[in-house]
């Protein structure tokens, strides 16, 4: 049940007889990269991870993301790390979708496993290992830690989906609701990940338009989506950048429900140049 409850179907290649056009799109104020973009000529190996491939779906770079930077990992059975984070300022978030992961944080161990979260604080001496019999696949998320002067730094959580409620959204009778894994008023946290999920006929009912950049990735369902004056069809699989202030919105026509695993930067004054 585990393995189908999230896309986890990465790589392959399109066919020879495949047409060339797509909805994958780069704007000044959004990018989509369809799941068909994600194949195995556009996967990366990163340095001391061993049986273990990446694509990178977003970076920090001029006119794209400014935050973040998100992965989606693939490690075989027995692969992983014993230095997966190179930059002692990043924090790590990580979602799983599949598989079985152990990861090691200052000497005790954690087991992951399809829909646990783990959020790793910068600084930290962590590793990682894939445990089951199949490939682990997750999201990870690194972003360096904006770090405030008298302000407590955050732990790390490891936690569940299901050991979480979803917070429904006012007046929508639980239609449109929230994942948190973070408690969005500990202002420790810089970052969120949540998921977001959609009854059949939901909709964000007004064009959003706010600071918070997003990083959205289609677990589950299908949706038309608003991004600036755009409306695009995304699926399970698919990935969606918005730059701050890009207008959104979304309408989950079904026929089933309708979740993406949502990345924002939160709990901080804007920096100035």
């Amino acid at each position: 049940m585990d393995k189908k409850r999230y896309y986890s179907d990465f790589g392959g290649l399109p066919g020879q007889t495949e047409l060339l056009s797509s909805k994958a799109v780069f704007t000044e104020g959004y990018a989509v990269i369809p799941k068909r973009v994600m194949s195995d000529i556009v996967t990366s190996v990163l340095p001391h991870w061993s049986e273990t491939r990446a694509w990178i779906i977003s970076r920090p770079m001029t006119g794209f993301s400014e935050t973040f930077a998100q992965y989606i990992m693939e490690v075989q059975p027995g692969g992983g790390s014993e230095r997966p984070e190179p930059d002692a300022r990043a924090q790590a978030a990580i979602f799983v979708v599949e598989g079985e992961l152990t990861i090691t944080l200052q000497g005790e161990e954690q087991g992951l496993r399809s829909g646990s979260f783990a959020y790793i604080p910068a600084g930290s001496k962590w590793s990682l290992r894939a445990t089951g019999e199949v490939a682990a696949k997750f999201h990870w998320v690194r972003k360096v830690f904006d770090k405030v002067e008298g302000l407590e730094l955050p732990p790390a959580i490891f936690t569940h989906e299901d050991e979480h409620e979803m917070s429904a959204m006012p007046d929508t009778e639980g239609k449109w609701a929230t994942t948190r894994f973070i408690d969005p008023a500990d202002g420790r946290y810089d970052m969120h990940l949540n998921i977001v999920t959609f009854e059949p006929g939901a909709i964000i009912p007004f064009m959003e338009t706010h600071v918070m950049e997003h990083g959205l990735f289609v677990l589950e369902g299908k949706a038309v989506y608003r991004l600036n004056k755009d409306w695009v069809e995304v699926e399970a699989g698919d990935f969606m950048w918005l730059r701050a202030f890009c207008p959104q919105a979304c309408y989950a026509g079904g026929p089933g429900r309708f979740r993406y695993l949502l990345y924002k930067d939160v709990n901080r004054h804007v920096k100035l140049w």
